[in-house]
């Protein structure tokens, strides 16, 4: 099916508003709040100029002759009835006076009966029937799925639905234009819900060199964590040369434990990027110096050599630490033993082995293993089409609201159709950016051609 032409998709010195939370879209959308001018015009013209504002919107990927075929002159509307009222009284209050209720003030609203008993004349607001002028538009599977939050745009829903991406009832639909029914259950592939929803992956040249310049100040930043390292590199300099992998493996097991602390005490419920990043960076370090610093290294099997998972690497560091017996004490003994000439080297590791604690207590693993398991939950994936870790993409808040009519659930990216759209006193179901002015002239169009 062809697209209904659209120029100039996201103008701004003609704006429309689009189904999309594109940030062009929400600048269109916040510069037209007002309502236009339309007094100077005729009634023809006013009602043009309002269906073509209401259709830049409502499905304006739809034939026009499509949509008239699905306008309907029917609105659907229900009246709120509270049943506790509604079991107390039989209605003959609401005949008091002259037959049609004591007068009241229209402003004032009708007051309850009893605080506790409520009213079905609580308020005085008309039903907005003309707001549900679109209502059949969102009965579609493509606008539903946009509803849903599964996809950023009309358009994109009705891709995935073309592409097979999309399930009714546990088979797979290819019509965008499927009427859903109450009941109805519709599922969109995970994958492309997060490609949809997620931010997308830095491809421009500029955008790589900011990254760089972020991940740059972020190293001088994480410069504390790594002085433990930094401080023992020139007193160990000499003794590298001679010693073999596994000794110098050992001697890092402590600076390790120390990082790990680091991580553990500025952790919190919301792992940011930069933290992520150095967890990341640390349990691949731990990982391979564990590996090397195992008692079975020093055999060329390469089972002996291979690192543990993330779950259980704090675990193999601190069993470890207790069977090579590198914890504090030792290293203050060990700089004890060396003779007087060494004074400067005896200063430096002094202010190393203060620095790399490494006892790592019960509670210690405990808060680790959480925060790999929270890591694990959104890891970085470079095979991804989206930006991994995933995060929402800007300007999404301000779209990110789910219909009456519909019930979500985001963790399996499925949904039900539960009813109908219906208007009540004081609300629409349908979204619509519009006042009600505009979608009265839009239905006066239609119900003139239908």
């Amino acid at each position: 099916m062809k697209f209904r032409r659209t120029f100039r998709f996201h103008g701004l010195k003609r704006p429309r508003i689009r189904q999309t939370w594109n940030k062009y879209n929400l600048f269109n959308l916040h510069q037209n709040l007002r309502m236009p001018r339309l007094i100077q015009k005729t009634f023809f013209q006013q009602k043009w100029d309002a269906k073509a504002l209401s259709r830049g919107y409502h499905g304006e990927h739809i034939k026009e002759r499509q949509w008239e075929r699905m306008f309907s002159r029917r609105l659907a509307s229900v009246v709120d009835m509270n049943p506790r009222y509604m079991a107390e009284f039989d209605g003959s209050e609401q005949a008091e006076g002259r037959g049609s209720g004591k007068q009241r003030d229209p402003s004032a609203g009708s007051p309850q009966l009893a605080p506790w008993a409520g009213t079905n004349l609580r308020t005085t607001q008309p039903t907005p029937f003309m707001q549900m002028t679109f209502a059949p538009m969102e009965r579609r599977l493509d606008i539903a799925v946009f509803r849903s939050l599964f996809a950023s745009s009309a358009r994109q829903a009705r891709q995935f639905v073309v592409h097979g991406a999309v399930r009714v009832n546990g088979k797979k639909m290819v019509y965008p234009g499927y009427l859903l029914n109450p009941g109805d259950l519709f599922q969109v592939d995970v994958e492309r819900v997060l490609f949809a929803t997620g931010a997308k992956k830095a491809t421009r040249r500029a955008d790589v060199r900011a990254r760089e310049a972020r991940q740059a100040e972020n190293d001088e930043d994480d410069a504390a964590e790594d002085d433990a390292a930094e401080d023992v590199d020139a007193a160990a300099a000499e003794t590298l040369a001679v010693d073999g992998v596994h000794k110098k493996a050992v001697r890092e097991l402590p600076y390790l434990a120390a990082r790990a602390k680091y991580l553990l005490a500025n952790a919190s419920d919301d792992l940011t990027v930069k933290r992520k990043k150095a967890l990341r960076q640390f349990v691949k370090d731990a990982r391979k110096w564990v590996a090397k610093a195992s008692p079975s290294a020093s055999s060329f099997s390469p089972s002996a050599t291979s690192p543990p998972p993330s779950s259980a690497i704090l675990d193999r560091l601190a069993d470890l630490l207790a069977s090579t017996n590198l914890g504090p004490d030792h290293t203050t003994a060990t700089v004890s033993e060396q003779p007087a000439g060494t004074t400067a080297t005896t200063a430096t590791t002094a202010k190393t082995a203060k620095t790399a604690n490494s006892s790592l207590s019960d509670e210690e693993r405990r808060r680790f293993h959480k925060l790999i398991a929270r890591d694990a939950e959104n890891p970085l994936d470079p095979s991804k089409p989206y930006a991994t870790p995933w995060r929402p993409r800007p300007f999404m808040a301000p779209f990110a609201f789910i219909p009456r009519y519909l019930e979500v659930n985001q963790n399996i990216c499925a949904a039900v159709y539960l009813r109908h759209p219906v208007a009540r006193p004081g609300m629409a179901e349908v979204p619509t950016p519009f006042p009600y002015e505009i979608n009265q002239l839009a239905f006066n169009w239609y119900l003139r051609r239908h």
